[in-house]
């Protein structure tokens, strides 16, 4: 009985949140799909509907990418931003599991400040965020959003503050100098 009470309080997220779904690649990729929306062109003949999927990946162990895909059907959608975000992943810096300095990533009006966090203090994030960090492999961070939360500007303007961190061996390298000294 106190098994089977175990087993249930296991499967249940800890935070009390609905967790989104991740889907592990064959190739070790994380999928997460950020959102989906209904778009709607209006021609001569009436309305055409599609859809727009925005989808981040990641491995988990500092290579991320986001991509954008449109199609008739969700699905068709979503395998459309799914090879995109393959095509545009990118290397970030991620020091014991959080960022090495404080960052502001940038991306038309939205701002994202993210501030490294001890150990233990988990991703605090909002949705779109959250979902970068996450497949990027960063366990502790502190996010705030300022401006527009946009998810498509959100996610670019959190993959924007995370590609412009250095790590101290990178500038170090770049003066000349050992990572002592910094």
């Amino acid at each position: 009985m106190a098994e089977e009470l175990k087993k249930k309080r296991e499967d249940k997220p800890q935070n009390n949140r609905r967790e989104r779904p991740v889907k592990k690649e064959d190739d070790g990729i994380d999928k997460r799909l950020v959102h989906v929306r209904r778009v709607t062109k209006v021609v001569k003949g009436g309305r055409t509907m599609r859809f727009s999927a925005l989808v981040v990946i990641g491995d988990g162990k500092g290579n991320v990418g986001m991509g954008i895909g449109k199609a008739n059907e969700v699905p068709n959608a979503i395998d459309k931003a799914t090879v995109v975000a393959k095509k545009n992943m990118k290397k970030v810096a991620i020091v014991e599991g959080t960022i090495p300095h404080e960052t502001v990533g940038k991306f038309s009006s939205t701002n994202i400040l993210m501030l490294p966090a001890e150990e233990g203090h988990g991703v605090i994030a909002g949705g779109a965020a959250r979902a970068v960090l996450e497949v990027a492999g960063v366990k502790n961070i502190v996010t705030k959003i300022h401006g527009s939360t946009n998810r498509i500007n959100v996610v670019r303007a959190t993959l924007n503050g995370l590609l412009s961190l250095k790590t101290r061996e990178e500038i170090a390298a770049r003066r000349g100098k050992k990572p002592e000294e910094i």
